[in-house]
């Protein structure tokens, strides 16, 4: 089940546009009474590429990322920016041999720079979680935003790789990975510790996370309003340095800034 699915319709409403392949749903929707694009990754069991059939971001859904995007901060050149809400439940990015001859680090960084492209030209760029987030297909969709919301359920994860591959490839049983874990933040899958990173702007409980209810739809609209409002006209990432965890960060970035305005 992708909970993407299950959730775009609601918070976007309308009809999904066309143009774009079947793994990827765009709706044009409203939000804090302004225009909205609503962005999603679902799975396409017909999906030329095998390895991009579960919902993962693959060349497809990478360039169909980009277009979507790109699409939208173009027809706002001249107007107000809309609101764009990457609706995020991806568990990977396309793992495979075609994947690589074709060029899926290209076809990813495409959705990356859209992402930041919209973000810089003004346009409030939302991520909201609600299921998995993982590795370079959350890089591609939806890490670019400025407010980053995840529903607060254990079926909602980020990291850069599964728990089976991560212990694979650092020589650790599961086990082992997960007392790692328990001690060092960026290594757990849980949402307080990616929160004491300072990346996300807030964690909502609802009733059903898989299938929401209408009061979810309505809580969860409310709060990307909220972020709309919050956001402003502010187009960086700043917000994310304030997290109990990112002390190092803050104290690597201000000696860098020393030394940039002493030279």
């Amino acid at each position: 089940m992708n909970r993407a699915l299950n959730w775009l319709p609601g918070l976007a409403g309308g009809q999904a546009l066309p143009g774009y392949p079947a793994s990827l749903r765009v709706i044009d929707g409203e939000l804090d009474n302004r225009l909205a694009r609503f962005i999603a990754v679902v799975p396409d069991a017909d999906n030329p590429f095998p390895r991009a059939r579960s919902g993962e971001v693959g060349l497809l859904e990478g360039w169909g990322l980009a277009k979507a995007v790109s699409e939208a901060v173009e027809a706002d050149r001249h107007g107000q920016k809309r609101a764009i809400v990457a609706v995020i439940d991806v568990p990977s990015q396309a793992y495979g041999r075609r994947e690589e001859a074709l060029g899926i680090h290209q076809a990813l960084a495409a959705a990356v720079q859209a992402y930041a492209q919209a973000r810089l030209a003004g346009h409030p760029v939302i991520g909201l979680l609600v299921g998995k987030a993982m590795s370079g297909a959350f890089l591609a969709h939806g890490y670019q935003a400025q407010r980053l919301i995840a529903l607060d359920d254990a079926g909602v994860m980020v990291h850069a790789m599964g728990k089976a591959a991560a212990a694979r490839i650092t020589l650790r049983s599961v086990e082992q990975l997960e007392a790692l874990a328990a001690e060092v933040p960026p290594m757990a899958y849980d949402l307080a510790s990616y929160a004491s990173l300072g990346l996300l702007w807030r964690r909502l409980t609802v009733d059903n996370a898989e299938t929401p209810s209408s009061a979810d739809i309505a809580q969860v609209r409310a709060c990307l309003a909220d972020a709309v409002r919050d956001i402003g006209s502010s187009s960086d990432l700043s917000s994310r340095l304030t997290g109990e965890n990112r002390s190092a960060s803050r104290q690597v970035r201000e000696q860098l800034r020393r030394q940039w305005q002493g030279a």
